[in-house]
């Protein structure tokens, strides 16, 4: 068996007393290295006034993590410039907030090439090579130009925008081009492969062959779809510990017999958070019987605190779910709490089992696993119900979800009319539906299913342990 290296922006480091706050990639990667030995290289997260090269190894849980640390103009060109001002936004179809600099590609491709300088070293000659999401598209390249002829998978985890779009990035060719230096490439949904192949073939003269193999000049990469899914027997665990029913029972007793609403993302404008308040405040707008019988809690912690826009998508929620509370709160009632902060997986089962209905409406999602952790934490004798965007990725796997357009805030109000009114019987029915899919394709399917792909094995439908 080949050794496995992964190779991500950030890495997860193995330590006892994160394991049960690390997210779904985290767990999947790590096993998958402790099966097959290996090593995760990335950025460590720390800054250092002169970039050296030096690498930071830790060795855990039968895991080797290797880590460098980068220069602040490395992290504000490549991390908050590149990543997240320009690819971000543009993937998640946002060209209204995409950011075009020339440092910040400058920066982009100096650390992906500092990232290649420094894993070669670290790589034998048989080791299967894994590379994650936007921030290393060219990476591939760049380790064939230092001459690595290793298999080279790669795997993005947000959608791929239309080509319509991606043209209107300066260097667009240029960063397609560089995908053909992968032996694999995965996407998580048929929609996010075929505006991939549709660039290929429109924009690049490339075809596809029945295979799902893109190929432009003499240059080609297999293109498969492979969705994500979440450590399911994990979370269902977790949903049953000590700490997710104390969390489950806290909230039962400050509802005080009011129906839980729980949305729960990263504070980010991909997520829909402002279409979700706005959604919710039709509901309360034309349900004013229902008004004092629910409540919806929204969960939404910080991130990329040094972007601009997330800033302003700070005060912009700051202030609308303000306004809906002073308008719609009662002495005893408040329709939004609205909170700034994480809270530990096993918590967040508790609160999921706790709450009739989830509002996971992103207006552009790779997958969103929330949605499958909510799923996974239900009670199988009433369930909640899972309201759904229909351009989540998610989406194409959990068809028994109540699926709305998160732009239309009738369409959300009416959803959360029918979740509140389903008969217990539909509820289940829907959910049996859901965890069946939720417990096939786990974590832990999607990587075998990538990784078999990588190997050079062809995935049976639906079966990635089953190989012709």
């Amino acid at each position: 068996m080949s050794r496995l290296v992964v190779i991500s922006n950030r890495v997860a480091v193995p330590t006892a007393d994160a394991a049960g706050n690390q997210g779904g990639l985290a767990v999947a990667l790590l096993s998958a290295l402790r099966e097959n030995g290996g090593i995760w290289f990335g950025w460590s997260g720390e800054t250092t006034p002169e970039f050296t090269g030096d690498i930071q190894t830790t060795e855990g849980g039968g895991v080797t993590t290797a880590t460098i640390d980068l220069e602040e103009q490395d992290i504000d060109e490549y991390y908050n410039g590149y990543a997240n001002r320009t690819l971000w936004p543009l993937f998640h179809y946002r060209i209204d907030l995409t950011e075009f600099e020339r440092d910040f590609e400058g920066g982009y491709r100096r650390v992906n090439e500092r990232f290649a300088d420094t894993v070669m070293p670290l790589v034998e000659d048989d080791d299967l090579v894994w590379v994650h999401d936007y921030h290393l598209i060219p990476l591939g390249r760049e380790l064939r130009r230092r001459g690595m002829r290793n298999r080279l998978g790669f795997f993005l985890h947000t959608p791929w925008p239309p080509a319509r779009l991606l043209t209107s990035l300066p260097s667009h060719h240029k960063l397609v081009e560089s995908m053909f230096a992968y032996d694999v490439v995965g996407f998580h949904t048929e929609d996010w492969l075929d505006s991939f192949r549709r660039y290929v073939v429109d924009i690049m003269g490339g075809t596809i062959d029945e295979d799902g193999c893109a190929t432009v000049g003499d240059r080609t990469v297999r293109t498969i779809v492979a969705p994500i899914g979440i450590d399911t027997a994990e979370f269902e665990a977790a949903a049953a510990s000590p700490e997710a029913r104390f969390a489950h029972d806290r909230m039962h007793m400050s509802s005080t017999g009011r129906s839980l609403i729980v949305g729960v993302d990263r504070l980010d404008y991909s997520k829909g958070l402002r279409e979700r308040l706005l959604g919710y405040e039709r509901f309360l707008a034309n349900n004013p019987d229902r008004r004092a019988l629910v409540y919806l809690l929204q969960i939404a912690p910080p991130s990329r605190a040094d972007v601009d826009t997330y800033q302003e998508i700070r005060s912009d929620l700051d202030a609308l779910s303000g306004r809906i509370n002073g308008e719609y709160a009662d002495i005893d009632w408040v329709p939004i709490r609205y909170v700034n902060r994480g809270y530990p997986r096993s918590e967040l089962a508790g609160i999921y089992r706790a709450a009739r209905i989830a509002l996971v409406t992103p207006l552009r999602d790779g997958m969103n696993l929330v949605a499958k952790e909510y799923v996974a934490a239900q009670d199988p004798e009433d369930p909640g119900v899972l309201i759904l965007s229909s351009f989540a990725g998610a989406a194409a796997q959990l068809k028994e979800a109540v699926l709305i357009n998160p732009y239309s805030a009738e369409d959300m109000a009416d959803a959360i009319t029918a979740a509140l009114e389903m008969p217990r019987a539909e509820r289940i029915r829907r959910w049996q539906a859901m965890i069946e899919n939720v417990r096939a394709e786990d974590v832990f399917w999607w990587c075998r299913l990538f990784l078999d792909a990588l190997e050079g094995r062809e995935v049976v439908a639906g079966d990635p342990a089953q190989v012709v």
